[in-house]
Order: C-alpha cells, then structure tokens, then sequence
C-alpha cells in the first residue's frame, strides 16, 4: 500500500532543505521521517512480526516502488519484518485474509480471516505523524544550520 501526503506550507520547507547540499537535504528528511513514523510502527505491532521503519524492500516491492526512488526523493516504509530483519512475504495474508482455499488435489485447506494491523496504525496515527514531522523537520534544519556555522569557523 502506499499512500502519498500533501502538507500545507511545504514551500517553506523545501526552500530552507534547498540551501544545503542534496545528501545533507536527504539526511534531513530522512532522520525527520524515521522520529515520525514511530507512532505508525508502535500502533501497528503485531505478534507474528516485527515491524520495521526501512528504506529496504524485496525486489519485487522495488519494482513497484520504481517511482519512490529517485536521486531527489526520501523513501521510507512502514511494514511487517521476520525476526531476521527480511521481509515477511505472507503478511498480507494476516492483513487481508484470504478467502476458503483448496488444493489441487480438492483438499480443504482452510481461510484466514483478516487481522489489519497497518492500516488501522496509519489511520490513527496519520496527523500525529504529520505534526512530528513538521516539528522534526525544523529541528534538523535548525541543527544543520548549527552545524554548518559550527564548521565554516573553524
């Protein structure tokens, strides 16, 4: 699932990220959206998987993410993880559900009745999630700009 977001006064954002160089920008964002996504990935803990803030995705979730990715852009996700940090393949499955399934032999093998925890997370969480990265992004701006004073006088 992926979800695009509008925010309101981005403009000055964007300006204040233009002044810095493309990976100080990026870093930014970056470390601003890991603190605001917290909420979503607390709300959404599940007990048959972790769930992880990550710039990673299998290579088919890359293919279909192409867009996300670009020399400008910060992509993170929110989503369910094995123990080991891989993806978890089957968790749409406990997401969604499935309907009655069978084998090719005819054998009844059951259905998965749905289990949402992401979208519940997201839902709850969508303006907190906003706000803290409104506030965050501020903060790290603040901070680059104190680091770059800090630098040029020394």
């Amino acid at each position: 699932m992926s979800m695009k977001l509008k925010i309101e006064g981005a403009g000055d954002i964007e300006r204040a990220l233009a002044q810095f160089a493309r990976g100080t920008s990026k870093g930014i964002g970056r470390r601003a959206m890991k603190k605001a996504l917290k909420p979503v990935q607390r709300s959404a803990e599940n007990s048959a998987f972790e769930i992880a803030i990550t710039s990673k995705l299998s290579p088919r979730q890359r293919s279909r993410a192409r867009g996300d990715q670009t020399r400008s852009k910060v992509s993170l996700y929110v989503g369910p993880v094995e123990s080991d940090g891989s993806h978890a393949p089957h968790a749409h499955l406990i997401e969604f559900g499935t309907g009655p399934r069978r084998h090719a032999s005819g054998k009844y093998v059951g259905a998965v009745l749905a289990d949402p925890f992401l979208r519940p997370a997201w839902e709850a969480n969508r303006q907190v999630m906003l706000q803290i990265l409104r506030q965050q992004i501020w903060a790290e701006i603040e901070k680059a700009v104190e680091r770059a004073a800090r630098k040029a006088a020394s």
